[in-house]
């Protein structure tokens, strides 16, 4: 029996980057000789195990073969026949596919991999297995398939394009990117299940860049089919006076960015991904072409949320955002009446803190444009000032003294309304 550390753990500790958590593969084993040493399996699709004292995850050597279209469609074979090149093979790219020796003890012995070094000279550290040459692709910075394998399983699209975000400065081979439109043109890319699609888009628009997640998802076509309103945003002219990117698309990749560079949670960068999807060019038998850019936005954010079963609080921040994102920008010359109106309009008054999501929301729409990167943005300050000073109204007192002469339900928010305006009014001033 033989372990081995394997996959983004390998992969980043040779490229000198944290390593937070670690897989391995066991060769030679059995199912029952795991357990025997306290293993416990955890694995539904095929045989992973978790170390009895680490809680690591460790899965037997194993090859797959492919019996039906989509994610699911595989057939496993895990035996102590199988080599640790047969698993690796399996993998999708080669940067993926290094192994570390190890030892497999009960006690968990764990491979350390600080003094790993790139190889020199051509000669590969003895420590490592690397039979697809993935130590000449980290050192190139080069995405590329393991075998013609990677066409069996359209997730690993959504994956590259992940680590796309991740590592920038990282290409796309030449025959992987061909392999990646035949999966696209065979429809193979239309069997992706909607939770494995949220899960890598959400992951990939964490990462440092996730502008180059859909830069590559565009150029393999497969944005098309994932997210066509997304897709739609390109070639659709911006203002030329107000957007000197000029395309919608190439603004949309730098709001991203800017939402990455400033920070913010999931929430607020899905917010951005959706903030325009009314401008796209989408067919008029999908989208009528009559309604207005809020409207065309609500409904297609609608139907895209309920394709890829978005949770409820990124659906909602990314509704407002979409509506009201214009208003937000122009609130400068809002009057205090015309503050208070949109702060209600996004329910500001009872949820503060998602208020202030959208206004980060806003501020990458703003900077997420060719020379206006270090712009500052008033509005968020002037709208959470004006926001604190409407809060700051007591409501309970001006309904007591309201009722006590006899006031109705109507009247009393109409009053409160008044207090609220004249509140932040005074504050401006």
């Amino acid at each position: 029996m033989q372990v081995y550390l394997v996959g983004g753990a390998v992969r980043d500790a040779l490229l000198g980057l944290p390593v937070f958590e670690r897989d391995w593969v066991v060769v030679g084993a059995t199912p029952d000789a795991l357990v025997a040493q306290g293993f416990v399996p955890v694995g539904k699709d095929f045989p992973v195990f978790l170390h009895p004292k680490t809680h690591e995850e460790y899965a037997l050597a194993r090859t797959e073969r492919k019996t039906a279209p989509g994610y699911h469609g595989f057939a496993i074979h895990a035996a102590p026949e199988v080599t640790l090149e047969e698993d690796l093979a399996r993998r999708d790219l080669t940067i993926n596919a290094i192994a570390a020796k190890g030892y497999c003890t009960w006690a968990g012995g764990q491979f350390d991999l600080k003094n790993v070094e790139m190889p020199v000279g051509g000669h590969e550290p003895a420590q490592l297995v690397d039979p697809f040459n993935g130590q000449r692709d980290l050192v190139n910075k080069v995405f590329r398939h393991v075998s013609a394998a990677f066409s069996e399983d359209p997730v690993r699209i959504l994956r590259l394009a992940r680590l796309a975000a991740r590592f920038p400065d990282f290409s796309v081979a030449p025959e992987t990117l061909q392999l990646m439109r035949e999966m696209v043109r065979s429809g193979e890319v239309d069997h992706l299940v909607p939770e494995r699609v949220w899960q890598e888009l959400s992951r990939g628009l964490m990462q440092a860049t996730p502008s180059r997640m859909f830069e590559v998802l565009r150029d393999c076509g497969a944005l098309s089919r994932i997210l066509p309103e997304v897709n739609a945003l390109w070639g659709v002219p911006q203002r030329a006076d107000y957007h000197p990117e000029i395309d919608t698309g190439a603004h949309l990749l730098l709001v991203l960015d800017m939402a990455a560079r400033l920070g913010v949670d999931l929430p607020v960068r899905l917010a951005c991904l959706m903030h325009d999807l009314g401008k796209g060019n989408t067919p008029a038998e999908v989208l009528p072409r009559h309604l207005g850019h809020e409207q065309r936005s609500a409904q297609l954010l609608k139907g895209l949320a309920q394709r890829l079963r978005l949770p409820t609080e990124c659906r909602e921040l990314a509704d407002v955002v979409a509506r009201e994102h214009s208003n937000i920008h122009r609130s400068g010359d809002f009057d205090a009446a015309a503050l208070v109106r949109l702060l209600e309009r996004c329910d500001a008054l009872r949820k503060p803190q998602r208020f202030g999501q959208i206004l980060l929301a806003c501020e990458c729409d703003a900077r997420g444009r060719l020379g206006l990167a270090e712009s500052p943005y008033p509005q968020r300050p002037r709208l959470l000032a004006a926001l604190a000073a409407a809060r700051g109204v007591a409501t309970e007192e001006i309904a007591t003294e309201a009722m006590a002469t006899g006031a109705a339900g109507p009247k009393i928010g109409e009053l409160i309304h008044t207090a609220r305006v004249q509140a932040v009014k005074a504050s401006l001033s």
